[in-house]
């Protein structure tokens, strides 16, 4: 893959009643949101609730996903607070030849630049093809990354660190290094990010806003005018009002029940938010674009 940059969606996992991951219609979601404007998925992130999924069916759906007709449009998170299972399972991506990660150093334990550094560097040397989008959300792992972290990484692994995603949003108005992506994590930081330097976005929303999304980039790579981007702006403040997990399943779920089924301790939103999520974003006159699962 050439440098990563454009409009990246933290794709949803699809769960039948019974709570197992259902890996043909995960797959088919994330190659329709690429067939409607994105440029990649990231499978298995947080939107895609990948700490609470299971190995065998992360293995599973990835020995599936070398088969999409997408395949090379794909980052791969694994989930994992765990370094070995973190290694293992990006060993397996490897493998099915998939070599472009976003990973996020571990949550509840506190720890500094030091040892993150450390944890990034056992897992390139484990797999020094891999090339690592770094995950920054303090909000979920209780740590920020800071620029001279992430330069410092860089310095040392040019080849393997080539990205970072910034969900904290401490990074993408000032770290600029050569050949490495800056995606900000909301489609509100698409327009500014883009103007200050930055590579695109890669966000939850995506999931519902990719041709929205597309349109915003493409116009601004064109120098065209912008005719899209407030829309875009409001959807995602108006999801932001709520779990975006939880969110993005309740309002897709009017389409199709499967995207009713979310694991404990997720949950969808109750009915007095769900109206007032599908109420506001009817006077965006925003619909959903077709999503259908099955």
């Amino acid at each position: 893959m050439d440098k990563i940059k454009g409009i990246y969606a933290a794709s949803i996992s699809i769960l039948d009643k019974d709570l197992a991951l259902n890996i043909d219609k995960t797959i088919r979601h994330a190659e329709k949101i690429i067939d409607q404007g994105c440029h990649g998925v990231a499978i298995f992130g947080s939107t895609g609730q990948s700490q609470l999924i299971s190995v065998s069916e992360k293995i599973s759906l990835l020995n599936s996903l070398s088969e999409s007709r997408h395949k090379d449009k794909y980052l791969i998170g694994t989930g994992f607070n765990s370094l070995s299972e973190t290694i293992n399972l990006m060993k397996i991506a490897s493998s099915l030849n998939f070599d472009n990660f976003l990973i996020m150093p571990p949550a509840y334990y506190k720890y500094g630049d030091k040892e993150v550094i450390d944890f990034y560097s056992r897992i390139i040397d484990a797999i020094p093809k891999s090339k690592i989008i770094l995950y920054n959300f303090e909000k979920l792992c209780g740590y920020k990354f800071s620029i001279s972290c992430v330069k410092e990484l860089v310095k040392k692994f040019p080849k393997q660190i080539v990205g970072v995603k910034d969900s904290s949003y401490n990074l993408y108005e000032n770290l600029r290094i050569k050949n490495f992506s800056v995606m900000p994590g909301s489609e509100t930081k698409l327009l500014r990010g883009l103007e200050l330097g930055c590579d695109g976005i890669i966000t939850a929303t995506c999931n519902v806003t990719s041709s929205i999304s597309r349109k915003v980039y493409d116009d601004f790579i064109q120098k065209k005018t912008q005719t899209a981007n407030e829309m875009l702006c409001n959807i995602r403040n108006t999801f932001d009002q709520f779990n975006l997990i939880s969110g993005l399943h309740s309002f897709m779920s009017d389409e199709d029940d499967i995207y009713r089924n979310l694991l404990p301790p997720l949950s969808l939103l109750v009915e007095k938010d769900k109206k007032k999520l599908i109420s506001e974003l009817n006077k965006l006159n925003f619909k959903l674009e077709s999503l259908k699962a099955a």
